[in-house]
């Protein structure tokens, strides 16, 4: 049988977390999935509720409605990856506006949701062969993932790659709002109480700030085969 790995990427807003998850996936044969989408549908789930607004979050209506939410990816084969299917529909374009980038950390510190989550997760890489993006993978999902890797990059530099992704797929977005959002999450995400944004000692940091698709990419599936070799 071929020795399969977990394959945990920790890190910080728009470090292209997915797009080297799924390149890693795709390569080796493995599922994937994208944890920061499942936050993002129960962050979509609040808002349509009106249970997250600019000046209101009402959390215990949130927490009371938890065991109703059902979350679930299918996979797409003309995408070549699954998307976020909330209840039974398919929100994956609904998830990545700004809108909902705005409340997703808050939605992401309350503990009944990581618990229902984070449970979720492990279910789905009991197996391994599994590779699994988000904030806090490599330190409470999967501590003893074989490989854990950490991405960073300059804030600066997160913003524009996201303003662009934006702009490519047609939304109206203003460059200083994204840039105040990648902060703001950071703020949020790395001085949350549970399970905040914190390197695994056992991680690998990887600054991608000045760093090309391709040479991520290699370096990464250099470190993937020296533990896949490993006896």
């Amino acid at each position: 049988m071929t020795k399969k790995i977990t394959i945990a990427i920790d890190g910080f807003s728009s470090t292209g977390k997915s797009t080297i998850a799924k390149q890693l996936a795709q390569k080796l044969g493995y599922i994937y999935v994208d944890t920061g989408a499942m936050y993002r549908a129960v962050t979509l789930y609040a808002m349509q509720r009106r249970y997250i607004t600019d000046t209101t979050f009402e959390v215990e209506k949130l927490i009371a409605d938890l065991p109703t939410i059902q979350l679930s990816f299918h996979f797409n084969k003309e995408l070549g990856f699954a998307e976020m299917f909330l209840n039974g529909k398919n929100v994956e374009k609904e998830i990545r506006t700004m809108e909902v980038s705005k409340f997703v950390s808050p939605v992401a510190t309350i503990s009944q949701v990581r618990k229902k989550l984070v449970k979720a997760q492990q279910e789905m890489g009991k197996n391994k062969g599994i590779v699994m993006d988000g904030r806090d993978i490599g330190t409470v999902v999967f501590p003893d993932a074989e490989l854990k890797l950490f991405m960073t990059a300059s804030a600066d530099k997160r913003a524009t790659r996201r303003y662009k992704e934006l702009i490519d797929r047609g939304d109206a977005v203003n460059f200083k709002e994204i840039l105040n959002n990648v902060q703001e999450r950071d703020r949020i995400d790395s001085t949350r109480e549970d399970s905040p944004l914190t390197k695994a000692k056992d991680a690998i940091e990887l600054d991608n700030s000045d760093m090309g698709l391709k040479e991520q990419f290699e370096r990464i599936m250099s470190l993937v085969n020296d533990k896949l070799n490993k006896n």
